[in-house]
């Protein structure tokens, strides 16, 4: 797996993807649906993330046995539980992907690729050949390829660096970006998207993030695995830079 060659910090990336243009071309409801139409295997493939930890890190199978660290199976359980079960703005319980979909349809985007792509799975597809059927954008491919090559290390610490610091400890952030400089949805009656980011945005920020970053300081346990974090840290968010870098693009 390739990380990144700058050797910028993580902050100086943050401050780079909180300025992105991409905020300010966010303006019509095209430009929001075709966001959306990139950002959804964003939000799907954040999910696979979160399994691979909560695998890891507590006992699935049966017959049971701990783990050995309780600290972190707690840490895991408390974010799938909102991340795969959430109260959606109808008071329905829902995983944050079902709740985007909803979002989506909410302001008339199209879901039909990312509907064939989870098909594509449910046959037993594999991720980069459903990507290629489904006729996914190259920079999306990249994207989801580099989630997935992350979780093939199969090393906790790294995983959840990715998902730390390139997915819950961002996202409120970025989600404030664009609503703040949205204006389509801030002047416009979509409740399911402006749900969907001012819950991700309340959720992460002040629960999932927190547990995220005791996750990573439970599992860095030596100099090695903390510069290894490090390291994934810079490059997930450098992929989330290249992926605002292809939406914006794609607006024009």
């Amino acid at each position: 797996m390739q990380v990144a060659q700058k050797e910028d910090s993580i902050e100086l990336l943050m401050e780079e993807l909180k300025g992105h243009k991409l905020y300010e071309g966010l303006t019509t409801l095209e430009d929001v649906k075709t966001f959306t139409e990139y950002h959804v295997f964003a939000v799907w493939d954040f999910m696979s993330l979160v399994k691979v930890l909560q695998t890891s890190l507590t006992c699935t199978q049966t017959p049971w046995t701990p783990k050995g660290n309780s600290n972190t199976a707690r840490f895991i359980n408390e974010i799938v539980l909102g991340e795969e079960t959430d109260v959606d703005a109808d008071g329905n319980f829902k995983s944050h992907f079902e709740m985007y979909l909803d979002s989506m349809e909410d302001i008339g985007a199209n879901t039909e690729q990312i509907r064939k792509f989870i098909s594509l799975l449910e046959d037993g597809e594999g991720v980069s050949s459903a990507l290629d059927k489904a006729g996914v954008n190259e920079a999306v491919k990249a994207f989801v390829k580099f989630t997935f090559e992350v979780i093939e290390t199969g090393k906790d610490h790294m995983i959840a660096s990715a998902f730390t610091h390139g997915r819950e400890g961002l996202i409120p952030e970025v989600f404030m970006e664009i609503l703040n400089k949205s204006s389509y949805l801030t002047n416009n009656s979509y409740k399911s998207m402006k749900y969907y980011l001012e819950r991700h945005i309340e959720v992460d920020g002040d629960e999932h993030g927190p547990l995220s970053l005791k996750m990573i300081e439970e599992l860095c346990d030596s100099e090695e695995k903390a510069a290894e974090a490090d390291q994934i840290a810079k490059a997930s968010i450098r992929q989330r830079i290249l992926l605002w870098d292809a939406i914006a693009e794609a607006l024009g």
